[in-house]
C-alpha cells in the first residue's frame, strides 16, 4: 500500500518540477581579456611624442571601428574636425623616427603605422560581436569635445584601454646646459662689437 502513495508522491513531485522553468543562469558581462603588453619601443621617446602616438592610437582605432562596424561617416567627419591637430601629431611622429633611424625612418614609421592597425585589429576579433557595441561610443566621446586642440589630452586619457604597436618609454630629461662663465659672456659681446 504504501507503494502507491509513494509513486503518486513522486509522480506529483515531477510533474510539479516540469510545470516550473529552470531559473535563469545569472548574467555575467563579458570582461575581454587584458590587452598584451606590446613589445618595448628601440628608443626612448620625448613627451610630445609620446602624446603624438596616444594619438595615433586613438586614430588606428577608430578607422578599424569604422571599417568593422560601417562608421565611415563617423571617421570621416573625426578627421575633418581634427584634420589640423592630427597632421600635427603624425609631423611630431615622423620626428621620433626620423631622429632615431635617420636612413629607414619612413620604413620604420610605416612598419609601426602596420604594427599599430594589426594590434588594434587583433583587438576586435577578440570582441567579436561586442567589439562594435564597446567601440561605436568612442566617436561620439571625441566629437564632444569643446575644441580640436583637446584631442591630444583626450587620447592620452584613453591609452590604457587602446592596444599600442610599442611601450613607449620617456626619455631623461636632458640636464640644462651650465651657465656661461662671465668671462667669456664678455669676451663674447666684445667680438659683436
Amino acid at each position: 500500500m504504501l507503494r502507491p502513495a509513494l509513486a503518486l508522491v513522486l509522480l506529483a513531485l515531477i510533474a510539479g518540477c516540469t510545470d516550473k522553468e529552470p531559473p535563469a543562469p545569472p548574467q555575467v558581462a563579458y570582461q575581454p581579456p587584458p590587452l598584451p603588453e606590446p613589445p618595448p619601443a628601440p628608443w626612448c621617446a620625448r613627451p610630445g611624442e609620446v602624446t603624438a602616438f596616444s594619438v595615433a592610437a586613438l586614430k588606428s582605432n577608430l578607422m578599424v571601428t569604422a571599417i568593422s562596424c560601417r562608421a565611415e561617416d563617423k571617421y570621416n567627419a573625426f578627421v575633418n574636425r581634427y584634420r589640423p591637430s592630427l597632421l600635427q601629431q603624425e609631423k611630431t611622429a615622423e620626428t621620433y623616427f626620423s631622429r632615431n633611424d635617420k636612413r629607414r625612418w619612413q620604413q620604420s614609421r610605416d612598419d609601426y603605422i602596420t604594427q599599430l592597425a594589426n594590434a588594434q585589429s587583433q583587438r576586435a576579433m577578440v570582441l567579436g560581436s561586442q567589439f562594435c557595441e564597446r567601440s561605436l561610443g568612442q566617436f561620439d566621446e571625441v566629437m564632444a569635445l569643446q575644441k580640436p586642440e583637446e584631442l591630444p589630452r583626450f587620447a592620452e586619457t584613453k591609452t590604457q584601454s587602446l592596444p599600442q604597436a610599442m611601450k613607449f618609454a620617456e626619455c631623461p630629461a636632458t640636464a640644462a646646459p651650465a651657465p656661461a662663465p662671465a668671462k667669456a659672456v664678455a669676451a663674447a659681446k666684445k667680438k659683436k662689437k
